[in-house]
């Protein structure tokens, strides 16, 4: 696995929404259709957090799957528990969280197991070899992003500075184990475009541990140019997932999505296989490697239409297709004189 590290720009798939089928099966088909690895999902069939504490026998059946199909491990996710970590709770989080993780449901309590949880994930991360953990802070603010009934500034202050002393906690756990965490910038949480971002870099004084995880599809969808992000936070991409999305704006619906489920026709946006929507994935291509970004391309994959196995090793295959070679010199060089 070592040995698969070293590549540049490996593409991975996400197995997050794979998480009913077992690790073993998903890694052959991952590997028929030509990933370079995995980024495992700490939920459902693939990366148990608290059994990779304790048992390195477990640890060492999780890379010797891989091994044993060559894909390589850059970095695993728990975006369900760090959801938890701000967030306000209430009853959706008993379906999403582990059961040590609700426990008695109630709130503080809830939001203090899954602080510890996510510094779990970082020890298991090391565990793994990996050098980044991808995931949700939450938000103890989100619920205050329409400013009315009147909010005042304090009011947004006083949340970020709770995630601040929260998260500067968790991340200071993260440094310990020389592991990053990458935010996918997202709505919902703490920070979701260019200006949130800067004010949680802020709010957690600029720790290093403290990356994104840059996902294009949720900058695309709120009407933000996603490239600008990369350029924005060149040195603090630590990932990047791959995802596509397309407005469906038919003058009914909304950006907002009218509380209707994903693929409902009347939605004003909904998520596309990668290539079939509207995100322009060149001009991101581009950007990542004007910042030399060498790390992973994590496909993942979410289309309410179309078939997941199809739509994996077809979003795979348009990502080859933004992948070409580096320039050796630039093209005005042929016009020089030697």
């Amino acid at each position: 696995m070592e040995e698969l590290r070293k590549k540049q720009n490996p593409v991975t798939l996400f197995t997050g929404q794979w998480g009913d089928m077992p690790l073993p099966e998903l890694a052959v088909k991952a590997k028929s259709w030509g990933y370079d690895g995995l980024e495992l999902a700490c939920w459902g069939k693939h990366l148990d957090v608290q059994r990779a504490l304790v048992d390195d026998a477990y640890v060492v059946e999780i890379i010797g799957i891989l091994e044993h199909e060559q894909l390589g491990l850059w970095a695993i996710s728990n975006h369900l528990v760090g959801q938890a970590v701000c967030d306000r709770i209430d009853e959706r989080y008993e379906v999403i969280l582990p059961a040590h993780v609700w426990g008695d449901g109630i709130p503080v309590d809830v939001n203090d197991r899954a602080a510890e949880e996510m510094v779990a994930t970082a020890k298991v991360a090391k565990k793994l070899g990996v050098k980044t953990v991808c995931g949700f802070t939450g938000s103890p603010i989100w619920h205050l992003i329409y400013a009315f009934p009147p909010v005042s500034p304090e009011m947004i202050a006083e949340g970020y500075n709770l995630f601040g002393v929260v998260w500067d906690g968790i991340l200071d756990e993260f440094d310990e184990e020389d592991v990053n965490f990458a935010l996918e910038v997202h709505p919902t949480e703490i920070a979701y475009d260019i200006v949130t971002f800067q004010r949680a870099l802020d709010a957690v004084d600029f720790h290093p541990r403290f990356r994104i995880n840059f996902d294009p599809s949720h900058l695309y969808w709120q009407g933000i140019e996603p490239v600008e992000l990369i350029r924005a936070f060149p040195e603090r991409i630590a990932h990047v997932h791959v995802k596509d999305a397309a407005f469906q704006l038919s003058g009914r619906g909304s950006i907002l999505g009218s509380h209707l489920p994903f693929g409902d026709v009347e939605r004003g946006w909904d998520f596309r296989s990668v290539g079939r929507g509207s995100v322009n994935f060149e001009e991101i291509f581009r950007a990542l490697r004007q910042i030399n970004y060498t790390g992973p391309l994590s496909v993942e994959w979410e289309d309410s239409t179309m078939d997941r196995e199809f739509g994996a090793k077809e979003s795979l295959d348009n990502v080859r297709k933004w992948l070409w070679p580096a320039a050796g010199q630039g093209f005005e060089k042929a016009f020089a004189h030697e």
